[in-house]
């Protein structure tokens, strides 16, 4: 009994010493040792090292910086704690920097998204997103960040309107595990969804899937999830794909995309064969109607689904809201409301994930840079990057939440954390976090009046 208490006191402390490595300073050098394994195909008299803008690339998202030449201009005038806090030391110009960064694969950045999730993994940071028998939740949902009739690459996408008009466009198809009890988001490294190499004809969101789930599975071979997505997913090539990848799913279903299928329940519905559930919360109804082994569609009779059908009824405002969906689990009256939740946290994918890049001081769509090559998307992986060292101290870090808490909205927090970061001397981010939290006390202005002759 005394050894295995002695195991377990052991056990929490390794815990609380991979959690205490979870911070700001920590993640950012993991970062940086992850991008120094991305080789630099320059020659070999290259003046500016590539680790330097590849992080100064990763900096700009992680400051929160509305334009690349802002950030270089910083960088002139406050250049030590870039150099103190992310190992940069080199000035680089906002051209040279794109012109460096413009060759680099997108997916070269890739394992910097998998050391910082198994970091997440080791720490047991995952274990509070477990859901339905220790699964996943990973919502997966396409995004528009660049959009021009004028500037576009070999990569770009392109819509021809009818006046002839062509506008050049880049997408993502994002990943992120969700939980429907929180607003943290733990975002995967995302697909772009462009022209492949030697390819004329655009890419789509289905294409993208399939190669995201081959790429998953690479990365994450045991992680057992369920893949959350809309109506536009839950067709025949789509779900084999999914069970292929010893994925499970909840997918949205609209009766205009399967006729068939609510043809079908339609025709249960009226011999009374549908099994009913109704729960009650408050002013709250939730009504359930469900049915297993349903072949999705008359031409795949072999793809066997459960479908799902819910109301929330809310008796306070008079209101309901409907939903359908298809899964392969199957369904019972104990897990009919759990399956329901783990459908509508899809929308945490477009609300924590894509709302929260666009409207809370990402700027996913601004264009920093589309250059020749591969900028664009390279821009878009290092601010998703950005993005999953955020929400992994916003779950981990309590001195991180608590700034962000005393600042009142992210917004305003990621403005402290630039300012203070361009104003003021710091040896390590978690300083910054600590000056906006207890506050700083100010120094005597000194003017530097010119000699006098």
């Amino acid at each position: 009994m005394r050894y295995q208490t002695n195991l377990l006191m052991k056990y929490e402390k390794s815990i609380k010493q991979i959690r205490k490595d979870l911070n700001a300073d920590s993640l950012i050098k993991l970062v940086k040792n992850t991008f120094t394994d991305i080789p630099d195909c320059r020659k070999n008299n290259a003046s500016i090292p590539l680790i330097d803008a590849l992080m100064s690339g990763f900096a700009i998202f992680s400051l929160k910086e509305k334009s690349l030449l802002d950030f270089t201009k910083n960088q002139e005038k406050h250049g030590d704690n870039l150099r103190s806090i992310y190992g940069i030391e080199s000035n680089i110009t906002d051209t040279h920097l794109r012109e460096m960064l413009d060759p680099i694969n997108p997916e070269s950045i890739r394992p910097a998204f998998k050391k910082v999730f198994n970091k997440l993994q080791r720490a047991k940071v995952l274990e509070g997103f477990t859901f339905l028998d220790d699964y996943f939740l990973l919502s997966l949902d396409g995004s528009g960040y660049f959009s021009s009739q004028k500037v576009h690459c070999e990569h770009c996408m392109e819509k021809k309107s009818r006046d002839g008009k062509i506008t050049y466009h880049h997408q993502i198809l994002g990943a992120a595990i969700v939980h429907p009890d929180k607003r943290e988001v733990i975002p995967l490294f995302p697909e772009l969804i462009q022209k492949q190499d030697g390819n004329t004809k655009n890419d789509c969101e289905r294409n993208a899937a399939k190669r995201f789930l081959e790429k998953f599975r690479k990365d994450h071979p045991k992680l057992k999830v369920i893949i959350i997505e809309d109506g536009l997913s839950s067709n025949a090539p789509h779900i084999k794909e999914l069970k292929a990848h010893h994925c499970r799913f909840i997918l949205g279903a609209k009766p205009d995309d399967h006729t068939f299928l609510f043809n079908q329940v339609a025709a249960l519905n009226t011999l009374g064969k549908a099994t009913e559930l109704q729960i009650d919360e408050g002013d709250i109804t939730h009504k359930f109607l469900f049915y297993n082994d349903l072949p999705l569609n008359e031409s795949n009779q072999d793809v066997r689904i459960n479908f799902l059908e819910y109301w929330e009824i809310n008796r306070k405002t008079n209101k309901t809201q409907h939903f359908t969906y298809v899964t392969d689990f199957n369904i019972t009256s104990e897990n009919a409301y759990f399956l329901m939740r783990g459908g509508r946290a899809r929308w945490k994918i477009e609300n924590e994930t894509f709302n929260t890049l666009k409207n809370q001081g990402y700027h996913f769509e601004h264009n920093y840079g589309h250059g020749y090559q591969h900028l664009s998307n390279t821009f878009a992986s290092l601010m998703m990057l950005a993005f999953l060292v955020d929400q992994s101290l916003q779950i981990t870090c309590s001195l991180f939440k608590a700034a962000m808490k005393k600042c009142g909205t992210r917004t305003n927090f990621w403005s402290r954390v630039r300012s203070s970061f361009f104003e003021l001397a710091f040896d390590s981010m978690n300083k910054i976090y600590e000056a906006i939290y207890y506050g700083t006390k100010k120094p005597t202005v000194e003017i530097l009046y010119p000699n006098s002759t």
